[in-house]
């Protein structure tokens, strides 16, 4: 196996990236980041046991991490996308496609996530090196062999880094999803496990940050819980945000019973007053709404609908987070909403 070790360490340094000067910087060693981002994401997966066979598909998931590692460089014009990648590192003899076979098979480039779906299932691994990834050891040094040979010094850092919030940035959302909701949620602020003793105090907030993202919208299964509306990019993406009811800085609160997930308007209308939920699951509209033509009017279709919740009851918000936030950020000081 050693020696299968050494033949995947070597085919890691020839994944043939583009090699577009214009495009790309020396801080990738003039390379394109995509493929080497692509596996260090698998990787993450692997370590954080959410891929477990060897079968790898384009979920919400593994793009969101493979995009966590794209902010990791200076903002680039040109748009990264998954599906780049999973397609490019055909060329790679450990990489196989898996086609539908009911589906032709494209003549060109693919360039999204909907148009690689369209044509394969997902791909598959060589079983040896599969078998190496499931290895602490081996993992780490395919994983160094990446960031060393793809990434300039000042970027390397920042790579190694952003795989260590990722993988404890999974066991995080696993934890809040297997803890008992509190009953006092000022002190439920749930510790995340992290194995690093160096990680530093932004790591932590970062891990926390996307730790608690991953709960909520795996939650509500990338549905807004106020308007109902669930719809992804051609890339994969959610549009819905992960929402406090209760704020973090007020609360120092991530269990999933504190936690929403909201479309962009749905957020900010919450968070501004404009909406809030009343004691029955049922959306409330401030008054506010009628009275300012250049506020969201068409959310006064949701008045009174149930919001959407999650499938098990033990998830569901917390009514004593809704009650504080009608008390302290709700527009309606007329009445007592929490009827």
């Amino acid at each position: 196996m050693c020696g299968r070790l050494d033949y995947y360490l070597q085919a890691f340094t020839q994944l043939n990236p583009n090699k577009n000067r214009k495009v790309w910087t020396k801080q990738t060693n003039y390379c394109s980041p995509y493929k080497p981002f692509l596996l260090l994401s698998i990787l993450d997966h692997i370590n954080s046991g959410e891929i477990t066979r060897n079968f790898i598909e384009p979920t919400f998931e593994l793009t969101e991490t493979f995009q966590r590692y794209i902010e990791v460089l200076p903002p680039m014009t040109r748009k990264a996308s998954m599906a780049l990648p999973m397609y490019h590192l055909k060329s790679s003899a450990f990489w196989t496609l898996k086609p539908k076979a009911d589906n032709p098979q494209p003549h060109g480039s693919i360039s999204s996530i909907h148009q690689f779906r369209d044509s394969f299932y997902g791909v598959e691994l060589d079983k040896e090196l599969f078998v190496l990834l499931q290895m602490p050891t081996s993992r780490e040094r395919l994983r160094e062999i990446l960031v060393q040979t793809y990434f300039a010094p000042e970027i390397k850092q920042l790579v190694s880094e952003q795989s260590v919030i990722n993988c404890q940035s999974s066991i995080y959302s696993d934890t809040l999803l297997k803890t008992a909701p509190r009953k006092n949620p000022q002190v439920a602020e749930i510790a995340a496990p992290y194995n690093h003793a160096e990680i530093t105090i932004n790591q932590q907030e970062k891990v926390r940050d996307q730790g608690f993202r991953k709960a909520i919208v795996t939650l509500y299964d990338h549905r807004c819980a106020l308007c109902g509306i669930k719809m992804r990019t051609p890339e994969g993406r959610t549009v819905v945000d992960a929402a406090h009811i209760k704020p973090w800085s007020v609360s120092y609160n991530d269990d999933p019973t504190n936690g929403m997930a909201l479309c962009k308007i749905c957020h900010w209308s919450f968070d501004e007053g404009l909406m809030t939920v009343n004691s029955q699951y049922h959306v409330k509209i401030s008054p506010d709404v009628m009275r300012d033509h250049n506020l969201p009017g068409h959310i006064m279709t949701l008045s009174d609908r149930p919001m959407f919740r999650p499938r098990e009851s033990r998830y569901w918000p917390d009514l004593e987070s809704f009650k504080w936030h009608q008390e302290k950020r709700y527009r309606n000081k007329s009445s007592n909403p929490y009827i």
